[in-house]
Protein backbone atom coordinates (compact mmCIF):
# COMPACT_ATOMS: atom_id res chain seq x y z
CA UNK A 1 0.00 0.00 0.00
CA UNK A 2 1.08 4.20 0.38
CA UNK A 3 2.75 5.74 2.98
CA UNK A 4 1.06 8.90 2.47
CA UNK A 5 -2.22 9.42 4.09
CA UNK A 6 -5.26 10.06 2.57
CA UNK A 7 -8.40 12.47 2.75
CA UNK A 8 -10.40 9.69 4.79
CA UNK A 9 -7.31 9.36 7.44
CA UNK A 10 -7.34 13.26 7.97
CA UNK A 11 -10.98 13.58 8.10
CA UNK A 12 -11.62 11.04 10.88
CA UNK A 13 -15.32 11.67 11.64
CA UNK A 14 -15.40 10.14 15.34
CA UNK A 15 -12.79 12.81 15.84
CA UNK A 16 -14.77 15.88 14.01
CA UNK A 17 -17.82 14.87 15.57
CA UNK A 18 -16.45 14.34 19.12
CA UNK A 19 -14.83 17.78 18.65
CA UNK A 20 -18.19 19.39 17.69
CA UNK A 21 -20.01 17.53 20.87
CA UNK A 22 -17.05 19.46 23.29
CA UNK A 23 -17.80 22.87 21.87
CA UNK A 24 -21.98 22.44 22.04
CA UNK A 25 -21.27 21.10 25.15
CA UNK A 26 -19.20 23.89 26.31
CA UNK A 27 -21.41 26.60 24.96
CA UNK A 28 -24.09 25.44 26.57
CA UNK A 29 -23.25 24.70 29.59
CA UNK A 30 -21.68 28.52 29.41
CA UNK A 31 -24.94 29.82 28.38
CA UNK A 32 -27.12 27.71 31.03
CA UNK A 33 -24.46 29.28 33.90
CA UNK A 34 -25.06 33.17 32.01
CA UNK A 35 -28.61 32.69 32.50
CA UNK A 36 -29.21 31.93 35.91
CA UNK A 37 -29.96 27.86 35.41
CA UNK A 38 -28.69 27.06 38.68
CA UNK A 39 -29.72 29.52 40.90
CA UNK A 40 -33.43 29.37 42.44
CA UNK A 41 -35.52 30.97 39.69
CA UNK A 42 -39.57 30.51 38.86
CA UNK A 43 -39.77 27.51 36.82
CA UNK A 44 -40.75 29.74 33.03
CA UNK A 45 -37.32 31.27 33.64
CA UNK A 46 -35.54 27.43 34.06
CA UNK A 47 -37.16 26.42 30.90
CA UNK A 48 -36.57 29.18 28.81
CA UNK A 49 -32.51 29.55 30.35
CA UNK A 50 -32.90 25.18 29.33
CA UNK A 51 -34.19 25.80 25.05
CA UNK A 52 -31.54 28.59 24.75
CA UNK A 53 -29.00 26.73 26.09
CA UNK A 54 -30.23 23.70 23.65
CA UNK A 55 -30.52 26.66 20.99
CA UNK A 56 -27.13 27.81 21.10
CA UNK A 57 -25.69 23.91 21.70
CA UNK A 58 -26.81 22.66 18.62
CA UNK A 59 -26.52 26.31 16.86
CA UNK A 60 -22.44 25.59 18.29
CA UNK A 61 -22.22 22.27 17.05
CA UNK A 62 -23.24 22.71 13.47
CA UNK A 63 -21.31 25.96 13.55
CA UNK A 64 -17.89 23.78 14.62
CA UNK A 65 -18.49 20.69 12.28
CA UNK A 66 -18.79 22.77 9.64
CA UNK A 67 -15.92 25.33 9.87
CA UNK A 68 -13.75 22.24 10.79
CA UNK A 69 -14.95 20.42 8.06
CA UNK A 70 -14.03 23.06 5.38
CA UNK A 71 -10.51 23.61 7.00
CA UNK A 72 -9.69 19.89 6.06
CA UNK A 73 -10.74 19.90 2.88
CA UNK A 74 -8.35 22.60 2.31
CA UNK A 75 -5.78 20.43 3.52
CA UNK A 76 -3.82 18.80 0.35
CA UNK A 77 -3.15 15.00 1.65
CA UNK A 78 0.38 14.97 -0.90
CA UNK A 79 1.36 17.63 1.22
CA UNK A 80 1.34 16.22 4.34
CA UNK A 81 4.65 14.30 3.91
CA UNK A 82 6.91 17.40 2.58
CA UNK A 83 9.15 18.71 4.96
CA UNK A 84 9.13 22.87 5.42
CA UNK A 85 12.46 24.14 5.57
CA UNK A 86 12.45 28.06 4.98
CA UNK A 87 9.18 30.50 6.95
CA UNK A 88 6.07 29.67 5.32
CA UNK A 89 4.84 33.64 4.79
CA UNK A 90 7.84 34.28 2.51
CA UNK A 91 7.71 34.40 -1.17
CA UNK A 92 9.38 31.10 -2.86
CA UNK A 93 12.88 33.14 -3.69
CA UNK A 94 13.54 35.94 -1.65
CA UNK A 95 14.47 39.10 -3.66
CA UNK A 96 17.53 41.05 -4.90
CA UNK A 97 18.62 43.83 -2.51
CA UNK A 98 18.10 46.45 -4.52
CA UNK A 99 15.37 45.79 -6.65
CA UNK A 100 12.17 47.87 -7.60
CA UNK A 101 11.36 49.35 -4.53
CA UNK A 102 12.18 53.03 -3.62
CA UNK A 103 14.26 53.91 -0.94
CA UNK A 104 13.04 55.12 2.29
CA UNK A 105 16.27 57.45 3.49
Amino acid sequence: MTDKPTRRDLLKPVQLLGLAFIAAAFAGGVTLVAMGFFQALPAEDHQRALIVALVVAGVSFIATLLIVALLLLAVDPAEMDKPVDRPVLLPEEPDAPGGDEPSTT
